[in-house]
């Protein structure tokens, strides 16, 4: 698995999706669940869909 994110795409995806995280603990929603896709593409640095576009950040 080549690393296909940056640190600032990383930063980014970090925060949103801690916020995304946030707003389903608040709400009591678990849509909020969706906020650890971003998460884990920032923490293993790979982004899945990344690959069929060729985009490398």
């Amino acid at each position: 698995m080549k690393c296909n994110v940056g640190k600032s795409d990383r930063a980014i995806r970090f925060v949103v999706g801690l916020c995304i995280l946030g707003a389903g603990f608040y709400f009591h929603s678990y849509l909020g669940l969706i906020g650890l896709v971003p998460l884990l593409t920032a923490l293993l640095k790979f982004c899945p869909l990344y690959l069929p576009f060729k985009i490398s950040t």
